[in-house]
């Protein structure tokens, strides 16, 4: 059990470093944990797992957290690659309304990244003057989107 004096964010502190060591030695980024049997594991409430849960393992710190409460309950937690979430943040800047020096940006942007070769950008800069010249903005969008993303699974 926690010492008295000890705070919330030691314990917090605690409970991520357990998950982050038990993603560790898992061969793909994916670990399932029992949030009772954490609890008992480092002596705490399953509330305080939660806690821990929805704030240190959000899709913007790159993890996907699945929560299954109750008997059978079970909690599953998997890293993204930062490229994917870098990828899928480009993605969500192509609207319809998006000019061409915008998309341009973004491909500069990805580049200085370290997303792109400069071959790649080259060809995606390409491959963005063809279609913006012949393609309607609601099917371009679209396909920028399209593209992006599946640059994140290629990587």
């Amino acid at each position: 059990m926690k010492q008295a004096g000890e705070t919330m964010g030691n314990l917090a502190d605690d409970i991520e470093k357990l998950i982050l060591h038990k993603l560790a030695n898992q061969c793909e980024d994916i670990v399932v944990l029992k949030r009772n049997e954490m609890a008992e594991e480092i002596e705490c409430a399953p509330s305080q797992i939660s806690y821990v849960l929805s704030t240190r393992f959000t899709i913007e710190r790159g993890f996907i957290v699945e929560s299954r409460r109750g008997s059978g309950g079970f909690v599953r937690i998997e890293r993204i690659p930062v490229h994917t979430l870098i990828y899928e943040d480009a993605a969500e800047q192509v609207a319809e309304d998006t000019m061409f020096s915008e998309a341009v940006k973004i491909v500069k942007s990805l580049t200085a990244q370290g997303m792109l070769t400069g071959r790649e950008a080259a060809l995606m800069l390409h491959f963005f003057d063809i279609i913006y010249e012949h393609i309607a903005p609601q099917e371009r969008s679209a396909m920028l989107r399209s593209l992006l993303l599946k640059l994140s699974e290629l990587t």
